[in-house]
């Protein structure tokens, strides 16, 4: 789950971390004001995404009036705003951060990620930070500074002095580089955080450490137990595919193909969609209906991949294990019969209690098509979503 800059820096404040002061806006007439409360002579207009790279895609303006403010604020509010992690259609911008400017003297980039093949929280910096970091980490990934952070102990204060040290960070400057990324790393941690990121992380002219902006992930499997968290959740910048489906306890990521995937495994979900770009068509998305799946989870997937209007044919591929295939058999022949759905819908079970689980689709009545292989289920829902289109 992400949330907006303007939430992360709320956070990360709470952990010591320095950020500019700076209100949220829903109107150009709040916005404003805003900036009167905040006080000074320039301020930054941001719009509030889901999105790295807003400043070279036109979502963050700097002002120097009232009017300034307001136009910016008129050019942004309601606009979908695209950029190069969006894509062409954008996301919808709905509210501002309004922020006092900062007299920048270095920009630095700073994040916490998860490293899952050493299963350790690692630390990445540069001092380059900024807009051209994406560029920056391709060209020169030597430039990079990384330390591995030891889940027994924690962040040490030697591995904070050092990154700063890493960084050409002026002597006077290293004790609140120091408490920055401390305070960074314990957010990360205590928040059950899977990315932090702060780029730029500035040195001032006034010779302060501050986040200029900020992004942070959590992990959805841990929010549960972070409900403070979880209230910050802004489904408006989701795609309502996924949506739909994780407020339905399904495992759904939304593609760009026509073909629906009803898979039960993450693994086996994976080679379906290799197979059906084998075979030369497009899934529409990634779907793992988990391991224990009753007919009424069937219906529910039926209903989160019929959400995507550009579906053409539907592919259901169930390797039963945990799972019987008459009880997906009859998820199937449900959900056919209680959504009406016209399109095709190719069947491929195997498993424990494969036999009745074909005897239930073959005696149904239903225009449904049968696969004994992945590769031929594959084929099959190929030609099924060209005949269709």
């Amino acid at each position: 789950m992400d949330i907006h800059e303007y939430q992360a820096k709320e956070l990360l404040s709470k952990f010591g971390v320095s950020v500019p002061r700076g209100g949220l806006a829903y109107s150009p007439e709040q916005a404003v004001y805003r900036a009167n409360e905040i006080g000074g002579s320039k301020w930054a207009v941001k719009a509030q995404i889901h999105s790295g790279a807003r400043g070279k895609a036109g979502g963050i303006k700097l002002c120097r009036s009232d009017n300034e403010i307001e136009e910016a604020a008129e050019s942004l509010l309601g606009r979908r705003l695209a950029t190069i992690q969006t894509g062409p259609t954008g996301k919808l911008v709905s509210r501002l951060y309004i922020e006092e400017a900062t007299d920048i003297d270095k920009e630095i980039y700073l994040s916490f990620v998860m490293d899952r093949a050493a299963e350790r929280i690692v630390v990445v910096a540069s001092a380059a930070g900024g807009m051209d970091i994406e560029e920056i980490s391709h060209s020169r990934p030597d430039t990079l500074i990384k330390v591995q952070v030891d889940p027994a102990v924690g962040m040490q204060a030697f591995q904070a002095r050092e990154v700063a040290f890493g960084l050409g960070i002026e002597p006077e400057l290293i004790a609140k580089m120091e408490r920055t990324i401390l305070g960074a790393y314990r957010a990360f941690r205590d928040l059950d955080a899977t990315m932090v990121e702060i780029n730029p992380l500035v040195i001032t002219k006034q010779k302060n450490v501050v986040a200029l902006d900020a992004k942070m992930s959590f992990d959805e499997n841990a929010l549960f137990r972070r409900p403070q968290i979880a209230e910050l959740r802004d489904k408006s910048q989701e795609d309502p595919r996924e949506t739909y489906a994780s407020d339905r306890g399904l495992a759904y990521v939304g593609l760009d193909g026509d073909i629906g995937c009803i898979v039960n495994g993450a693994g086996l979900a994976m080679a379906t969609l290799d197979m059906i770009k084998l075979a030369g068509g497009e899934p529409a998305n990634f779907l793992d209906i988990g391991g224990g799946a009753s007919p009424e989870r069937v219906t529910k997937s039926f209903k989160a991949v019929l959400r995507d209007k550009n579906v053409k044919a539907i592919l259901v591929n169930v390797f039963a294990g945990i799972n019987r295939c008459d009880w997906v058999a009859k998820g199937v022949v449900d959900a056919v019969k209680e959504l009406e759905i016209k399109m095709p819908i190719v069947v491929r079970l195997a498993g424990t209690n494969v036999e009745e689980g074909r005897r239930i689709i073959d005696t149904s009545g239903l225009t449904v098509i049968s696969a004994e292989t992945l590769a031929d289920a594959a084929k099959k829902a190929v030609a099924a979503a060209k005949t269709v289109a």
